[in-house]
């Protein structure tokens, strides 16, 4: 993608394709070394959300675990395409390499673990692919089937996005922020030299009290209840802790003079009404000592045209109407499976994974 068509994408990147070429941390003579986990903001993919693994999953369920190692084994060297997390994973390693620029001895930095439940014996398909896409992922974690949970505390995890929704449920329960990914109805360019990360309010950044009064009593009495605690912050969310690890690392450019041209951006995209709900949402984060660098108050309006125009490269929200309506317009898009609106069953969208009493074979699902 050349530079101009960047631009036209939406804010100006911070740097030129030429400078980050240049800065590339992964040339022979500047490979870097992985940051220790307890200095590192750690985001755990697995591997059917940073390659697209449709086939062999389909293998897996219709013929069982051995035809699908068989597979796998066959294949190895033939790399995966890129899954619906790649272009955050590359975006990550573009704010990395401003990082080192910046600050050479800070160890401050995102650090990708590959954590799958994948069985070993598949891993040489995983390393060929990385290799192959230029990838820095340094940290394997494949656990054969066994639980992700104790690996993802013991890697300080900020962040865990996954194909399979019980695992993602399970995280969010053990206080781990995660979300569940779902490819884009089509393929949208987005920077390369700039992160963008979209979240929702309700249930995702805050608490769902506000979304439980609404879905007890009507829209009147949320906006009853909202301007008289107005100045009454809101509980956290399952991923305020991602928002305040991004904004850590902004003000680490802002010290240097990038606020302007700052490598990573974010923005709150509600369907809170701004007059009568958003004072709360602002205030909340003012009392956090967070902040987003755009707040979009849609007052129940689509939020998918709304992504359209700032192409992030992850969008969060709680509720599955808006990730299939961001979906559809080329939004890579992950559902935090937290709070209220989790109680009604949304429609299963075609990327999902969670199993079902009525699938035959094996009930364990490659992630």
């Amino acid at each position: 993608m050349n530079p101009s068509r960047q631009r036209s994408a939406g804010q100006g990147d911070p740097l030129s394709l030429e400078k980050m070429k240049a800065a590339d941390p992964l040339s022979p003579a500047r490979k870097p070394k992985s940051p220790k986990p307890e200095n590192a903001i750690t985001i755990a993919v697995s591997s059917r959300v940073l390659f697209n693994m449709d086939v062999e999953q389909q293998i897996f369920e219709q013929k069982g675990m051995e035809e699908y190692l068989k597979y796998q084994v066959d294949h190895e060297t033939e790399p995966f395409a890129p899954g619906p997390a790649f272009p955050f994973i590359k975006a990550l390693e573009a704010v990395n390499a401003q990082l080192r620029d910046l600050y050479p001895e800070s160890e401050e930095l995102f650090d990708v673990v590959l954590m799958t439940n994948n069985h070993a014996h598949a891993g040489i398909r995983l390393i060929n692919s990385i290799n192959h896409h230029k990838l820095f992922v340094e940290r394997f974690c494949m656990t054969g089937g066994n639980s992700l949970i104790g690996y993802l505390k013991a890697y300080h995890t900020n962040l865990y996005l996954s194909a399979d929704s019980s695992k993602v449920r399970e995280a969010i329960d053990e206080g781990i922020a995660a979300a569940t990914m779902f490819s884009p109805e089509k393929v949208t360019q987005v920077s390369e030299t700039q992160l963008r990360v979209a979240f929702d309010g309700d249930a995702v950044l805050f608490s769902d009290e506000s979304e439980r009064i609404y879905k007890a009593q009507g829209l009147d009495k949320f906006f009853e209840h909202e301007q008289a605690h107005e100045n009454k912050p809101l509980d956290h969310g399952p991923l305020k802790g991602f928002l305040e690890v991004l904004g850590k690392l902004q003000r680490k450019f802002y010290a240097k003079g990038h606020r302007i041209d700052c490598p990573i951006r974010t923005y709150l995209v509600t369907a809170r009404s701004a007059a009568s709900a958003g004072s709360r949402a602002l205030k909340t984060l003012r009392a956090w000592g967070l902040e987003t660098d755009e707040a979009l108050f849609l007052a129940g309006a689509p939020k998918g045209p709304m992504l359209a125009k700032i192409k992030p490269h992850i969008f969060f929200d709680d509720q599955m109407f808006h990730i299939e309506g961001a979906a559809e317009l080329g939004t890579v898009a992950a559902h935090v499976p937290y709070g209220i609106a989790q109680k009604q069953p949304p429609k299963r969208m075609k990327d999902s994974v969670e199993p079902n009493s009525t699938q035959k074979g094996p009930q364990l699902l490659i992630n």
